[in-house]
């Protein structure tokens, strides 16, 4: 009789743990849903403003692009670093005091002048490239065996929410809420990723600890590091270019300005599904070189579109470019973590792929208007764009293949 109940207090304890565990399974999942949704807006949110918060602050065309490139060159500037916080201060701790810092830098940058706008977004996007590097590192970690799940889940969100950001920026301050109200409600994302983060702590630092103690050394003399860096960067390159020019040039071949607006949203909208599915898919393959393939040959198919096609069909060549940023962005963010054994690994691969992708971003634009205005036409721009991804699918090859970078 003893034992009959001493066995049933036992199984009780067990289904509790279980229980426990569960709830902090599915509570570490709703954390990263919402930190990746706030690495985005605050970002995105800005571009349909930014006529808005030049003339009201009356800022300096040089001034206004700051706000756009200053998050991208603290994307560059902080990501090597950002693997080196996480093993000396725990990757958890470094999380949270990140989502803190966001929180923060949102509500500066909506508080006074241009002085605090400046401020706010230089520390927002400090904090976004911490965790930018850390959280393929994190998913690694914490869920092994679903990481392309996972992933997914956590691209989506981003880009779900950037795309929303875009959206209803306009809107919301025209409403009555204005640029700095806009711009501030962004601080209740961050505040409620940063609730959600709070009871991990104890159980993500224990995690983090292990396996921050096995590295690659130096990542930068990896040749299969470099492969994923380079594929990163020109991803980043060929999004941020098409996202600051292909309305441009919409226009400049005949279309009103809603009609080239909305051609870019379609754009946007196209790559949504397959930044969920990519990553599903890349995780049950041995090597992800098919998906490379489709990625490149779409990309070259809707720049190829845009450059030499009818402007009737500039939906189509859209969408071929949104279904290719799709794919190359879910990609990226798997090589993370299939090129890689340990969490540790996984961050500093991030940390460096981020690092020269997003310089690559911040100079793209520039570099592809400065083409123009010595060409005076979109051809020799367009076709450096479509020599970008050809030298996608050449580095995509590698960093596709089955190998891991400490090898």
């Amino acid at each position: 009789m003893i034992v009959e109940k001493n066995d049933l207090i036992e199984e009780k304890i067990q289904y509790a743990g279980l229980s426990s565990s569960r709830y902090e399974h599915w509570l570490l999942v709703l954390g990263i849903i919402f930190v990746a949704a706030a690495l985005r807006a605050p970002f995105t949110s800005v571009g349909p403003l930014l006529e808005t918060i030049r003339d009201d602050l009356g800022l300096t065309n040089t001034l206004a692009g700051a706000i756009t490139t200053l998050p991208l060159l603290a994307f560059a500037l902080v990501s090597p670093f950002a693997p080196k916080l996480a093993r000396r201060f725990g990757l958890a701790n470094v999380l949270l005091v990140s989502m803190l810092m966001l929180a923060i830098g949102i509500l500066i940058r909506s508080s006074a002048g241009a002085v605090m706008l400046l401020t706010g977004t230089a520390i927002l996007g400090l904090s976004i490239a911490v965790c930018n590097v850390l959280l393929p590192g994190l998913i690694k970690g914490k869920f092994p065996q679903h990481i392309g799940l996972m992933t997914g889940v956590y691209t989506v969100s981003m880009n779900i929410c950037a795309a929303t950001a875009s959206g209803i920026s306009v809107p919301l301050a025209n409403s009555g809420l204005g640029w700095r109200g806009t711009l501030a409600l962004w601080f209740v994302v961050a505040a409620l990723a940063t609730l959600f983060w709070i009871p991990q702590m104890r159980k993500l630092g224990q995690g983090s600890r292990n396996n921050t103690l096995s590295t690659t050394g130096n990542m930068w003399r990896s040749k299969l590091a470099w492969q994923v860096t380079l594929f990163m960067g020109l991803q980043s390159l060929l999004y941020y270019v098409l996202i600051a020019w292909f309305s441009v040039i919409l226009v400049e071949r005949g279309m009103t300005s809603s009609h080239a607006g909305w051609i870019l949203s379609l754009m946007q909208l196209a790559q949504l599904p397959f930044t969920f599915f990519v990553p599903l898919w890349a995780g049950h393959m041995k090597n992800q070189r098919p998906l490379v393939i489709i990625s490149s040959v779409l990309f070259i198919l809707g720049i190829g579109g845009v450059w030499l096609g009818s402007s009737a069909w500039m939906a189509l060549w859209a969408i071929c470019i949104g279904i290719a940023g799709g794919f190359a962005f879910g990609l990226v963010m798997m090589f993370f973590s299939l090129r890689t054994r340990t969490t540790q690994e996984a961050s500093e691969l991030s940390g460096m792929a981020q690092s020269v992708g997003y310089l690559l971003a911040a100079s793209g634009p520039v570099l592809f208007g400065l083409l123009h205005d010595i060409t005076n036409s979109w051809s020799i721009p367009l076709v450096v764009l479509l020599a970008a991804s050809v030298l996608l699918l050449v580095v995509g090859f590698g960093a596709a293949n089955n190998r891991y970078v400490g090898d």
